[in-house]
């Protein structure tokens, strides 16, 4: 019987830069990096590699007849992902605008970009609820910033139940402390 390690699909998730040190792609990265809340630049050399395999595809797509019925099945199957997740508007239903994609539409996808639009006060304040178990969609708590939400389920985010920010939440490590030193209701209070 085989080691599980060795049934593993081992296909790199990010490539690095063919120029490590191109001044013009470290401070476009950077800009990014900072308007976007990311840990490291990996993870916009992971959407930039996303980016890339879904243009080529749509590239390889083009080349073949109008009639031909693999541009045909797999065109519309590329056009219905892009368009569930939110990335490709659902007007434009033709693979020329796959092509001119941009890593801004993946990265406003995010569930960190979503986050911090709506119940963050930052980007940075956003990963740190993610991270820290606050977030829910749709019912399921998710603590992966980089998580891609769907068009539909975008209206379901929200505090966790779980979560001491949420109202109908348990309390929190410093409320609990209040309430134990005061010895009185101290969830009324604003904290």
């Amino acid at each position: 019987m085989p080691k599980i390690a060795a049934l593993r699909n081992h296909t790199k998730v990010s490539r690095r830069p063919e120029r490590p040190y191109e001044k013009e792609r470290l401070d476009e990265e950077l800009k990014i990096v900072g308007e976007y809340g990311l840990k490291t630049k990996r993870e916009v050399w992971r959407i930039k590699l996303l980016l890339t395999k879904i243009r080529k595809r749509a590239r390889e797509l083009l080349k073949l007849d109008e009639k031909d019925p693999a541009r045909i099945f797999e065109g519309r199957a590329l056009l219905r992902r892009l368009h569930r997740l939110g990335i490709l508007e659902e007007t434009k239903n033709q693979l020329d605008y796959v092509l001119s994609l941009t890593l801004k539409d993946f990265l406003e996808r995010r569930l960190q970009t979503l986050v911090s639009k709506t119940l963050a006060e930052s980007v940075h304040h956003a990963r740190c609820l993610i991270f820290q178990r606050h977030v829910q969609v749709a019912k399921q708590i998710v603590d992966i910033p980089s998580f891609v939400v769907r068009v539909e389920n975008v209206k379901y985010i929200d505090l966790s139940v779980k979560s001491a920010y949420h109202p109908d939440g348990p309390d929190g490590r410093v409320r609990r402390k209040k309430r134990k030193n005061k010895g009185g209701d101290a969830g009324d209070e604003d904290l």
